[in-house]
């Protein structure tokens, strides 16, 4: 393990949640908890819907905090998420929230190996960029 690596800790999961600020202009909004290479723990929470999108360095393990939102993987038909499901997907395999049903949408994420911020591309041309999808909360 690399010296100044975070060998334990405990976080408090719902003053993180309390930091994500009301609004954005982003899409999305995080909290990291970890960012090791071989893992990142956060909490995001989803402020509008998201375009179809992947990741090309990381599997992602999503458990919905709280809200409700409809998902989608790839040309599948969108699925309902709410409060007390575990979503998982590989990397490569584009998803999106094409609808948000009920508010705040916040998930905690455990992304395998770490997920760079910058780690996203989008399907269509001009739908979203790094800046435009995710700001780090204070």
């Amino acid at each position: 393990m690399p010296e100044g690596a975070l060998r334990h800790a405990v976080f408090d999961v719902a003053e993180a949640v309390r930091g994500l600020p009301d609004t954005s202009t982003t899409m999305v909004a995080d909290h990291r908890f970890t960012d090791d290479p071989a893992a990142s723990a956060r909490v995001f929470r989803v402020y509008r819907p998201t375009p179809p999108h992947s990741h090309d360095t990381c599997d992602e393990y999503l458990y919905a905090l709280s809200g409700r939102c409809l998902m989608r993987f790839g040309e599948e038909a969108p699925v309902e998420v709410g409060a007390g499901r575990l979503v998982v997907f590989k990397r490569g395999v584009v998803h999106s929230v094409p609808a948000i049903l009920e508010e705040p949408m916040v998930f905690l994420s455990v992304d395998t190996p770490r997920r760079e911020p910058r780690d996203i591309r989008f399907v269509e041309a001009g739908t979203g960029t790094p800046d435009t999808f995710m700001r780090q909360a204070e």
